[in-house]
């Protein structure tokens, strides 16, 4: 197997999914989700390849025959244990950064994760991320989620963290215990954490984190549907061009107006 280094995105999707159960297959303009989500991520020039993460379960199946219906790399792995999930499948195709993205995200955008990547390396950090979950902030829309970690980095973690919130949401035993002032600015800053990984969060001025992107309920599934459809169902928008058609249409805002955030951890959605 080639073992030279890599920067792999590992998209985490199952169909247990608490508020919309099934909701990584469901139809958003002509194609499933997951696949919206693979074909936006496929996109980012800094990959060398893009890898989907599922379970074992049986229930999962669904998500396995779609992989190899289109030719998508598949990993298949822990329920709840999603870091080893993760690590399973970085270690599986030789990773030397790890691109993590979840399967609810249609409209992924790939230069933001060429750009989270990019600060990665430019930063030399162990992990970066265009937000962090409550208490830290975030300023770009819920919905363009994008963690980039070192495989060295995720490999500690997977060796060291015990806490099972730290298995089943991935990437916390990397930022846990910084201070929230200490990432909270219009600039992209960097602070080293307790456990000394270098951390560094990609900020956007001015501040979109109230929008809501991402697909966890009926009424964010209607919202994406109106986004593609507005786009001709082409996948190939940006999240500028979706950020100027809120702008021209701000009723698209009140479809999921509702709908609660998560709080804390919750935002890292496990459930995937």
């Amino acid at each position: 197997m080639d073992r030279q280094p890599k920067t792999i995105a590992i998209i985490q999707a199952r169909m247990g999914a608490t508020r919309l159960p099934g909701k990584v297959l469901l139809d958003i303009g002509g194609q499933p989700m997951l696949v919206r989500v693979v074909e936006r991520v496929r996109r980012a020039g800094r990959l060398d390849g893009v890898v989907v993460a599922t379970t074992t379960q049986v229930q999962d199946e669904p998500v396995a025959d779609l992989c190899r219906e289109r030719g998508y790399p598949c990993s298949r792995g822990s329920l709840q244990d999603v870091l080893d999930r993760y690590y399973q499948a970085a270690r599986s195709c030789g990773a030397a950064e790890v691109v993590r993205i979840t399967a609810d995200c249609p409209a992924i955008d790939p230069g933001l994760i060429d750009l989270t990547v990019d600060e990665l390396r430019r930063a030399g950090a162990d992990f970066a991320a265009d937000r962090l979950p409550p208490p830290w902030t975030r300023s770009y829309p819920i919905g363009l989620d994008v963690e980039v970690c070192t495989f060295a980095a995720l490999e500690r973690a997977w060796q060291e963290a015990d806490q099972p919130y730290q298995r089943e949401h991935v990437m916390p035993y990397l930022y846990e215990g910084i201070p929230a002032e200490a990432l909270r600015s219009t600039q992209n800053v960097t602070a080293t954490s307790p456990r000394g990984f270098r951390v560094l969060l990609v900020n956007h001025d001015p501040d979109y984190g109230s929008l809501r992107w991402t697909v966890d309920t009926p009424p964010d599934l209607e919202l994406l549907r109106q986004v593609y459809a507005r786009f001709h169902n082409q996948d190939t928008f940006s999240w500028t061009e979706v950020l100027a058609l809120f702008e021209s249409e701000p009723g698209l805002a009140r479809i999921n107006a509702s709908v609660p955030q998560k709080s804390g951890l919750e935002a890292e959605k496990p459930n995937q």
